[in-house]
């Protein structure tokens, strides 16, 4: 039911094709299979055959979803700068607060599924869905870039882990809109999510200063920001795989010369009056700055009461670690015992292993207060719920191509914004016929699906072009 955080970029170099189509200016995919397009002025995140180039010079429009049997997914992807704007999609979400026939359907459903049951071909009704791909949850993920941005500054290996594990510790309750308990769209194999975000220079702060970061700000104004005052961190996640479902992503910030490289598989399970989705893969933060890299895991996530009113929550030990530093954390996302305790509870440890030192411990509520001390006896307080939230930039739907999250979902979208369940199933429905008909389709011409941006790489994926392949 529920889809988890996790970091991997992946994406198999493809074959260019001879021909080109393109959506408003997004020289983009004839069909789901057949993905190609021409080139324009590019400036980053580019590769070989197989990229997104951001441009400055727009393209002739095409559009065209017929499959195409035969030939590859493949090609780069135009994107125009001047096409992105701030993102002024309202993306809360009400309370699900299960009315009876709501309530009918989930038990009909329940009364089919056995404890422990693996919910991964099993078909949840469209009344619990977020109104978001999971590919645009993640990218929610680093709606504080500014703290992602600040690890790069930290003076010593020390400083650097630790703020991490800050930046780690406030990305959740903004990703996973605090309590709610709803699902995000289950990507499409093929589908893909692009955003950008303009992070004010002087929000991005060195170690243990609160700065911006720590008090809330008008996010208006920060649209008019002068761009040459502003680091530029670019996002591209991917559906690499449909079974089992396997979403990758990765982000970049060329200045900072850092970016994070991560994949993840989701394995939901009926656990009675919960469902479970443990996160299965790792993400890696690459400081190429300081010739560090940064191996986290994900915690898994717990849909509650799914009969009354259902909530989520968080829960397991998850890991970073550096190797070369020789510095790890270790954060433990606690959950809720039956009889009292607290909700959404989490603890984190800094450790130097080679002098087995604690630098840091912290601890709070991940979607609310978070107390940090170290070792100097220091402490620092950060309610999430007070951080500002840079929005993102992306490109209007009308110039999106056909697999791009908002335009792939658009219908079942604006459906559910109108309360119109039976729409939104019908159009939801209408996607998951057409992905498995060209399923079977490749089945029957033994056509493995090819990735645009990521590759396999041992038991994850790998980003196509990374930053340090052009550094």
């Amino acid at each position: 039911m529920y889809n988890n955080l996790c970091i991997i970029l992946s994406g198999s170099r493809n074959k260019t094709g001879t021909s080109s189509n393109a959506i408003l200016g997004w020289p983009g995919p004839k069909s789901h299979s057949s993905e190609q397009l021409k080139n324009g002025a590019l400036s980053s995140l580019s590769s070989a055959s197989a990229n997104i180039t951001w441009a400055i010079v727009p393209s002739a429009a095409q559009d065209g979803q017929t499959l195409q049997p035969g030939t590859e997914h493949s090609a780069s992807e135009l994107i125009l700068v001047e096409d992105e704007a701030t993102d002024t999609e309202d993306n809360e979400e009400e309370d699900l607060g299960v009315m009876e026939d709501q309530r009918s359907v989930i038990l009909h459903l329940i009364s089919q599924l056995k404890l422990g049951m693996d919910l991964t071909r099993v078909v949840l009704p469209t009344f619990i869905l977020e109104k978001r791909s999971l590919l645009e949850m993640y990218a929610n993920f680093m709606a504080h870039p500014d703290l992602f941005l600040s690890i790069a500054a930290g003076a010593t290996p020390e400083e650097r882990i630790i703020c991490f594990v800050e930046y780690y510790l406030t990305a959740f309750h903004e990703g996973r809109k605090g309590a709610v308990a709803k699902k995000p769209y289950n990507p499409i194999i093929g589908e893909t999510f692009h955003c950008s975000w303009d992070v004010p220079k002087d929000k991005v702060k060195p170690f243990r200063t609160s700065g911006a970061s720590a008090v809330s700000k008008d996010p208006t104004k920060e649209s008019g920001q002068d761009q040459s005052a502003c680091y530029k961190l670019r996002f591209v996640a991917e559906q690499v795989s449909h079974h089992p479902p396997v979403s990758c992503f990765y982000c970049e910030c060329k200045e900072k010369k850092m970016c994070v490289n991560a994949h993840v598989w989701t394995k939901s399970k009926f656990m009675g009056m919960s469902i479970g989705v443990s996160m299965v893969g790792e993400g890696v933060l690459y400081l190429l700055e300081h010739e560090e890299e940064y191996v986290f895991t994900l915690p898994s996530a717990y849909a509650r009461s799914i009969l009354t009113i259902p909530w989520v929550e968080l829960g397991g030990k998850v890991n970073i670690n550096c190797a070369r530093t020789g510095y790890s954390a270790t954060v433990t996302f606690h959950t809720k015992p039956f009889y009292g305790g607290k909700v959404h509870r989490v603890t984190a440890e800094v450790k130097h292993n080679p002098t087995n030192t604690i630098v840091c411990k912290a601890q709070g509520e991940w979607n609310g207060t978070l107390e940090f001390t170290y070792s100097n006896g220091e402490t620092k307080v950060i309610d999430t719920s007070k951080l500002p939230v840079t929005k993102k930039k992306i490109r209007p739907i009308a110039k999106q191509g056909p697999l791009e999250s908002r335009h792939l979902w658009q219908h079942v979208t604006n459906s559910l914004k109108e309360g119109n369940i039976d729409a939104a199933t019908e159009h939801k429905h209408h996607l998951e016929e057409r992905q498995r008909a060209e399923e079977r389709q490749r089945a029957a011409l033994t056509t493995l699906w090819k990735p645009k941006y990521f590759a396999k790489e041992g038991d994850g994926w790998q980003y196509l072009n990374p930053l340090w392949k052009s550094l």
